[in-house]
C-alpha cells in the first residue's frame, strides 16, 4: 500500500504499478496521492487503451505520447487546448528500445485526452485536426496535470483498441487483453534496457 492505494512492486524492472482510475479527475487524484506519499518517482507513466484518430494505426499498435492534449478544456483567454509535453529523456529512451518481432507497431505522436467517448467519424476527424493527436483516451490529462504541478516527468502510453466509431465499446472489451499485453511488452523492454 502507498497511502490508500494498492500497488504492485516489480523490483527486477524498477517499476511500481497502481490502478489509476477511470477518467481525468480520478487519475489526477490517484497520481497526486502516489506522488505525495510515495518515494521520489523517476517518471509517471499513464498506460492504457485508446481509440485511433487516424487510419494508419492498427488494433494493438502502441502510441507513446510525445504530448498529451486536453481536448475537452480550452483556456478561456487563448481558446487553445492545454498541452502537456511528455518527458523527452524517457521518450528518447523508448525510441531506442528494440522490440524485434513484436507483432505490433510503436508510434510516437500526441495523444488527446478528455472525458468524452469519440463515437463518430466526424468527431474523430475534428479531434485529429484540432489537436494533431493520433489517439484519444480519457485519463492522460489528469496525470499530466498532477505531474506538472509536482515537477515529476510524465509519459502517456496507449494501445489501440478501436477506431473511435460506433463500435467503440464492443471493440474495447474485445481488444483490451492483447492491447494491455502489448503495452506491458513495451514498458518491460524499456525498463530492462534503461538499466
Amino acid at each position: 500500500m502507498i497511502g490508500r492505494l494498492d500497488v504492485t512492486r516489480l523490483p527486477e524492472l524498477g517499476l511500481t504499478v497502481a490502478i489509476g482510475g477511470l477518467g481525468k479527475s480520478q487519475f489526477a487524484i490517484h497520481t497526486q496521492h502516489l506522488i505525495d506519499l510515495g518515494e521520489k518517482w523517476d517518471v509517471v507513466v499513464c498506460a492504457g487503451v485508446a481509440g485511433s484518430l487516424t487510419d494508419d494505426l492498427a488494433v494493438g499498435d502502441v502510441v507513446i505520447g510525445t504530448e498529451t492534449v486536453e481536448h475537452d478544456l480550452k483556456k478561456l483567454v487563448t481558446q487553445e487546448n492545454p498541452r502537456f509535453p511528455g518527458s523527452e529523456a524517457h521518450i528518447e529512451a523508448m525510441r531506442k528500445t528494440a522490440l524485434p518481432d513484436a507483432g505490433f507497431s510503436v508510434h510516437f505522436a500526441p495523444v488527446a485526452s478528455g472525458d468524452q467517448t469519440v463515437r463518430t467519424s466526424e468527431m474523430r476527424s475534428s479531434l485529429h485536426e484540432s489537436t494533431g493527436a493520433v489517439a484519444v483516451a480519457w485519463e492522460g490529462a489528469g496525470g499530466a496535470r498532477a505531474c506538472e504541478f509536482s515537477g515529476v516527468p510524465y509519459v502517456e502510453i496507449r494501445s489501440i483498441t478501436d477506431h473511435a466509431d460506433s463500435q467503440v465499446t464492443a471493440n474495447i472489451i474485445a481488444n483490451m487483453p492483447v492491447c494491455m499485453k502489448n503495452i506491458a511488452t513495451v514498458i518491460a523492454a524499456w525498463a530492462a534496457s534503461d538499466r
